[in-house]
């Protein structure tokens, strides 16, 4: 598996100050949309590895970031680079927006 698991404790050093771009899935166990999502976000992240990181960051066990960046709804994707929030998505996303997502952000 390509992803790596985000907590509020790494993402400074694993998000914020990443030399290359980084998606991350805030999603929840309990969230159907968010386990539909999984599988999309793996195969995004296996085809992109070499242009972006990809990791998970469960907002239960984890809750200040998300508070930081305003997670209202899950799943939710939030793209990084140069330590900024550069794009979002919110809800299920199809493997295209995804990679169009990730086109727009690694450009």
């Amino acid at each position: 598996m390509s992803e790596k698991v985000y907590t509020d404790a790494n993402f400074q050093t694993d998000v914020i100050d990443s030399p290359q771009p980084v998606l991350v899935d805030f999603w929840a166990e309990w969230c159907g949309p968010c386990r539909m999502l999984a599988p999309v976000v793996e195969k995004v992240a296996a085809a992109n590895a070499d242009k972006i990181s990809v990791g998970k960051m469960n907002v239960d066990e984890n809750p200040n970031v998300p508070q930081k960046f305003g997670i209202q709804g899950i799943p939710t994707l939030i793209f990084f680079k140069g330590g900024e929030e550069v794009n979002r998505l919110v809800g299920f996303q199809s493997q295209e927006a995804i990679q169009r997502a990730i086109d727009e952000v690694c450009a």
